[in-house]
């Protein structure tokens, strides 16, 4: 007789513990991250920040706390967190969203992303990948995107300070992170 399989442990804690400011969704990643590294429970190799947008900075999401029914949340970019588990499926960690935290990815596909198909071109979407423990050592964000023309705060900001890594070669490195195209060629 089969054996069932054992139940996923969440990798963070419950959602209403872990470090959150609305629309600062890269830098509520890299703390899950970071939370992660710290507690030793999965290999870190095992999380990729899931950066979500387009050439025209519109993509539509739905299941998110600042949606309204059934109507999708058009952000510009949104960031998620991906564990591709060693177990039989993997898993999204989006504090931004009314889904379980964390979901089954198949049911954040299905919920969240709804089909490409069925959306007008221009708020098709594209995904870039990039390892936790990269994104650990890499990102930074001097929270400037969020001021506007006058330096007033859109949103309030973290109450920690801005976060800056060593391997992040400016102080918005998350622009990086938004950039979509395919490179020409690997170096």
């Amino acid at each position: 007789m089969a054996r069932p399989a054992a139940a996923y442990e969440a990798a963070v804690p419950p959602r209403p513990a872990c470090a959150y400011t609305s629309c600062y969704c890269e830098e509520n990643v890299w703390k899950l991250c970071d939370y992660i590294r710290s507690q030793d429970q999965y290999p870190l190799e095992e999380f990729y920040a899931v950066f979500i947008s387009n050439d025209r900075r519109m993509i539509p999401l739905w299941k998110q706390k600042s949606g309204h029914g059934d109507e999708p949340v058009v952000w510009d970019y949104h960031v998620i967190l991906l564990h591709v588990s060693s177990g039989e499926q993997n898993f999204i960690y989006d504090l931004d969203s009314v889904l379980p935290f964390p979901c089954p990815f198949d049911m954040y596909s299905v919920e969240a992303f709804r089909l490409d198909d069925s959306l007008h071109p221009e708020f098709h979407r594209k995904i870039r990948m990039i390892r936790a423990d990269l994104y650990l050592k890499t990102f930074a964000s001097d929270r400037s995107h969020m001021k506007d023309a006058n330096g007033k705060w859109q949103k309030p900001p973290p109450s920690y300070p801005c976060i800056e890594t060593a391997g992040a070669s400016n102080k918005h490195e998350y622009l990086h992170y938004l950039q979509m195209e395919c490179p020409s060629s690997v170096a």
